[in-house]
């Protein structure tokens, strides 16, 4: 039994059962092409197995059809094209040059069109490499896309005997993360006296990210097998999981109080370590989930959780029978908090049976272009200097230029690794860019190492392509997680199915010597062809966050006049406000990777990213205790002091957006809302206090969000002179 379960377990794993399908795959070529002595038949077939894997995504059985059938298409124009021009040195440039624009161009559309974008090049730089070693015209073409659709083939008898295995790994991911997010969120109930706050905060929004990240992933998986938005029939019971999983997110990135005030009254109370003991077995609870769902068997919510819970309720009913004066308020928030995580555990309860939580829409945005008209203008509305996927596009068409001259100028006749090592390097911005290039560098000098090596040690026949098989699956193994080892591998391979062609150690110092080259051209495009420096740009990423808030907040204040109802429009609103936090987080740790001189405020950068996740932390916990209030005076003053927030956003939004130096405020009337704020903070009235406190402490953060945008306006405008 214990064997079966650890079988489960490996199978269950989304690497290892990847590489099996690549295995597979491979095998499935060289086994044929070494058993009828077709050695030059391996390396062309291996690349179009790489090329097909490489583009694959998530998608329903019909999605898959038609990006197979699309991608197949783009291949087989990409390979052809190169066979045609190969002997035409002036026109090959040019149509190198556009078609490399015309492919990353599409990738405008959704980013099953940046994959397919991005294999036709490959496939381009795979003919280019293999051109001088092929007996004629159609052998490459012929192979490569055999190969490709060798692949393709295997991987629609994988999606048939597996349907919703790409759903249940993307939504284990999100609870995997969300387990990460509890565990985080525990830390904060350790009471320990003068706690710093802002490093956790930027803790925080590193973990959101990851979880928004996780949540977009599942969310256009989700997509692919659904009709314009509208999930199937089949498919709902994942759908209404992924529903329950926003609204735990939503409701565990809350921030009901200053936390630190909490552990410096109660720090001699046990209470919370109670709480912290809750999200600890919450976060295990998540973690359980997420395994359920990827080795396909029922979830049984743990006795622990519960268990913890029911201790808390007692704790706080000690508490209270023995509470201070001076806790009165300080009770409150342990109450709100109380109730959140209890109605978080009811949710984790319900995984197993999401059926019986109701949602008022079951439907998802879908903002894909459908229709050549609306893809055409998807593609138009980026052709511009703004854009980040036209900088990208000039900047790799230019550089696959430059090299196709160097290798021109200097004979290189494996110089068109210079142009793969662009291709796989050379990333939209300069962080990602530099840290491919480390690993890439990296990878390739121990896979020569390893490979000349094991050449060495086995001559034969049999034991280069049993290698070859191995490094495959192992460069795809690795590919996602660790990409210095995969780039290793993956070299392994070269020298291995270059030498089935008789030219095994003659490859050595060529791959280092392009694979340099390459690098050296992504530096200088990252760095002198319309570079994408973040700080230039910061101000809009975090104008874009202010604005995101202002609109999750404007959804959220509707429902305390009509009551709670999670339509189509709230949800697309949270889930935005979200995206524009992890997109700020990780653009400031994109900044502070650039060169220091091309860094700019960097303290006030990670301020004002602090007090943005803490706003938005604040409007989550409205937004997680949303209900329908009926006494008009007090709609009057919520919907008074959102008036005041909602204009100082907006004021905040354009004075970033537009790189103000300073904004006015003084038309915003704000007289005597603070006080009113702060005397509802000391009232206990339930949702009507929760609401207003939050209003309170939202209010209290925006001076310095002002004080900020000021400084980040001067700051960078003194040295950029």
């Amino acid at each position: 039994m214990k064997f079966l379960s650890q079988i489960r377990g490996y199978w269950a794993n989304k690497t290892f059962h990847y590489s099996v399908l690549i295995l597979i795959a491979l095998l499935g070529v060289v086994l044929p092409t070494w058993h009828y002595q077709l050695s030059t038949w391996i390396t062309p077939l291996i690349l179009g197995i790489i090329a097909a894997a490489l583009t694959e995504q998530d998608d329903s059985l019909t999605g898959r059809l038609k990006t197979i059938s699309l991608a197949l298409i783009c291949f087989a124009i990409a390979t052809f094209s190169i066979e045609i021009l190969f002997h035409h040195p002036l026109l090959f440039a040019i149509g190198l040059a556009l078609s490399t624009f015309g492919f990353i161009m599409l990738g405008a559309i959704s980013s099953r069109y940046a994959s397919i974008a991005f294999g036709s090049l490959l496939i381009a730089v795979y003919t280019m490499i293999g051109e001088h070693q092929s007996p004629g015209f159609w052998f490459q073409p012929t192979l490569l896309l055999a190969g490709a659709l060798w692949y393709y083939l295997l991987s629609i008898v994988w999606l048939v005997l597996f349907p919703n295995r790409p759903v249940k790994e993307n939504l284990a991911a999100v609870f995997f993360n969300l387990a990460d997010y509890f565990a985080l969120k525990s830390e904060l109930f350790h009471p320990v006296s003068q706690v710093q706050i802002q490093p956790y905060r930027i803790r925080e929004a590193n973990f959101n990210a990851q979880i928004v990240t996780a949540l977009n992933q599942c969310k256009a998986t989700l997509l692919s097998y659904s009709k314009r938005g509208q999930i199937h029939t089949t498919s709902h019971h994942f759908l209404n999981t992924y529903f329950l999983a926003q609204d735990i997110h939503e409701r565990i990135s809350s921030t009901h109080y200053r936390y630190q005030e909490l552990a410096e009254h109660f720090s001699r109370s046990d209470i919370l370590f109670r709480f912290r003991h809750l999200l600890e077995t919450q976060a295990q609870a998540c973690r359980e989930i997420a395994t359920s769902i990827k080795e396909n068997r029922e979830y049984q919510h743990p006795n622990a959780s519960a268990l913890a819970l029911d201790e808390l309720h007692i704790s706080m009913q000690y508490l209270h029978a023995h509470s201070r004066p001076e806790w009165k308020s300080l009770f409150a928030q342990l109450n709100y908090l109380l109730n959140n995580l209890s109605t978080i555990e009811k949710q984790l309860c319900h995984i197993g049976h999401p059926e019986s939580n109701q949602f008022d829409e079951n439907q998802l945005s879908d903002t894909n272009p459908y229709g050549l008209r609306s893809m055409w203008q998807r593609v138009w509305s980026n052709m511009n200097r703004d854009s980040l996927l036209f900088r990208h596009a000039i900047r790799m068409s230019v550089t696959f230029t430059t090299g196709y001259a160097i290798l021109q100028s200097f004979d290189l006749e494996l110089g068109y690794w210079i142009l793969l090592t662009t291709l796989f390097v050379c990333q939209p911005n300069f962080s990602s860019t530099r840290q491919r290039i480390t690993l890439r560098v990296i990878g390739t000098i121990s896979g020569l190492f390893i490979g000349v090596l094991l050449l060495t040690l086995f001559p034969s026949q049999a034991s280069q392509v049993t290698l070859i098989v191995i490094s495959g699956v192992m460069f795809f193994a690795f590919r996602n997680n660790n990409y210095g080892y995969a780039t290793g591998f993956i070299t392994v391979l070269v020298l291995f199915c270059f030498n089935q062609m008789g030219a095994g150690y003659a490859v050595v110092l060529p791959r280092l010597l392009d694979t340099l080259i390459g690098c050296g051209l992504a530096v200088f495009a990252v760095s002198f062809i319309l570079p994408d420096w973040h700080a230039k740009r910061l101000h809009r990423v975090m104008a874009e966050a202010i604005r995101s808030n202002k609109n999750y907040l404007d959804q959220m204040m509707v429902q305390y006049r009509i009551g709670k109802k999670d339509s189509l429009s709230y949800r697309v609103a949270r889930r935005e406000a979200h995206d524009q936090d992890a997109a700020l987080t990780t653009a400031i740790n994109n900044m502070l990777s650039e060169p220091g001189k091309y860094r700019k405020a960097e303290e006030e950068s990670f301020r004002f990213l602090t007090l943005n996740h803490a706003l938005l932390s604040y409007i989550s916990t409205i937004g997680a205790h949303r209900t329908q209030l009926d006494d008009e005076s007090v709609i009057h003053l919520i919907l008074n002091g959102h008036r005041v927030i909602h204009q100082h956003l907006q004021q905040l939004h354009e004075q970033l957006e537009h790189h103000q130096n300073s904004c006015d405020i003084s038309q915003i009337e704000d007289t005597g809302l603070e006080k009113q704020l702060a005397e509802w903070h000391e009232e206990d009235k339930g949702s009507v206090r929760l609401v207003l406190q939050q209003l309170h402490l939202i209010h209290r953060i925006l001076p310095e969000l002002h004080a900020l945008a000021d400084k980040l306006a001067a700051r960078v405008g003194q040295e950029s002179h």
